[in-house]
């Protein structure tokens, strides 16, 4: 089990350029905390490192790219030509549980909430209209939240994979911060919700494949391949990780954010086989950062490596939709899952933001909605990615 993050640290004084820094920026892990992470097989040589080597693009080569991808059509193709559609959540009806025990709500982007076994977990909750610590730039919510926070109602566990703000947004953790929910996070990333008036005794903080008991649930935090930092000064300082939720008859599995790497087979050993998975399918560059991010057919593989090469359970695509952070078209990431899962055997769901399904049911979300917003793509412009043709919608693949 988890070594607990302790309720007090040494005091730590900032100096006067620190306090300066918006809040939104979080704060630097320190006394035990800190003490803890370099114990961490994960920190070495003074930074929290990925299990090998990943490709990262220097300052001298992107400026090149940045030209040749943000052009004006190019550009264009990122965002569609309204506002995403957004559906009331079955969840905020309390007279119809989910009959199968297992419900899944995306609410756009990495943003989920998981009904399951009687409890409820929330992943990566960001209500922010920008994923930026400032509230004046950064990218914009392309669709409203399909639910408030007052609307949520009791939660068991907020679960978060790392401390980018299209992840952790500090708004929404202090509103939740005055609920009694326990808030899961990996190592280092307790610093940034203490700062945010989240108690102590509240914080989970996890190392790879430590666990923790919320109710008759178990909760895993999992390897990926990412990284972090709030700022220039912090790369490093905290934990990325996916995540495992294990309870009396159902699994989950939540992503965050990672690019394919071969430790999807060793979490499916152990703690497979799931009855969902939501993977991070949107956002992906080869140009850009092509070891932190998986393309949708990268995210397919890991769903089936997290079953022993087996088509199980259902594929959610998370983080697409919602914010512009990559050159790719809008509708992309939409299109190729349903291509790769298809030719896969895969099982997919492409629900609208606040559209719940239930694994087990046989009426999977599976319209096109999306196709209704794209923009066309110009016959004389490259394409930023490999793009898939435009496709009748396959039948829905039973699970093995």
């Amino acid at each position: 089990m988890a070594e607990q993050t302790p309720a007090a640290e040494k005091p730590h004084r900032a100096s006067p350029l620190a306090r300066l820094r918006p809040a939104s920026f979080g704060a630097e892990p320190t006394g035990e905390r800190l003490a803890r992470i370099r114990r961490s097989p994960q920190f070495r040589d003074g930074a929290f490192r990925n299990e090998r080597p990943t490709r990262t693009l220097r300052a001298r080569e992107a400026l090149p790219l940045l030209r040749e991808s943000f052009d004006r059509a190019r550009w264009a193709r990122r965002t569609p030509t309204e506002a995403p559609p957004v559906v009331r959540p079955a969840v905020l009806d309390p007279s119809s549980p989910p009959a199968s025990g297992l419900r899944l709500t995306w609410l756009g982007h990495a943003t989920a909430l998981v009904e399951i076994d009687g409890h409820r977990v929330l992943f990566d909750p960001v209500w922010g209209e920008r994923c930026s610590p400032f509230g004046f730039a950064g990218p914009r919510r392309l669709h409203p939240v399909p639910m408030s926070l007052a609307e949520l109602g009791r939660l068991d566990a907020v679960v978060v994979s790392h401390d980018h703000y299209d992840h952790l947004d500090m708004p929404t953790i202090r509103a939740l911060a005055g609920t009694d929910t326990v808030f899961a996070v990996p190592l280092g990333v307790g610093a940034h919700l203490e700062h945010w008036s989240v108690p102590a005794e509240r914080i989970i903080e996890l190392d790879w494949w430590e666990s923790a008991p919320v109710g008759e649930l178990t909760l895993t935090a999992t390897p990926g391949q990412h990284f972090c930092g709030r700022g220039l000064r912090n790369q490093g300082a905290t934990l990325w990780a996916s995540w495992a939720v294990t309870g009396p008859r159902h699994r989950v599995f939540h992503s965050g954010d990672t690019g394919y790497f071969p430790g999807f087979a060793d979490i499916g050993a152990r703690l497979g086989p799931f009855d969902a998975t939501m993977m991070q399918m949107g956002a992906y560059s080869p140009q850009f950062w092509p070891d932190v991010h998986m393309t949708p057919e990268e995210g397919v593989r890991a769903h089936l490596d997290l079953s022993g090469g087996r088509p199980h359970g259902v594929l959610l695509p998370i983080h697409w939709a919602t914010f512009n952070l990559a050159p790719h078209p809008w509708e992309e990431p939409a299109e190729w899952s349903l291509r790769a899962a298809s030719a896969a055997g895969v099982a997919v769901t492409t629900p609208r933001p606040g559209e719940s399904f239930e694994p087990a049911a046989g009426d999977l979300p599976r319209a096109p909605w999306w196709r209704a917003l794209a923009r066309p793509a110009p016959e004389a412009t490259p394409r930023t990615s490999v793009e898939p043709s435009v496709e009748p919608v396959p039948e829905p693949v039973r699970r093995g």
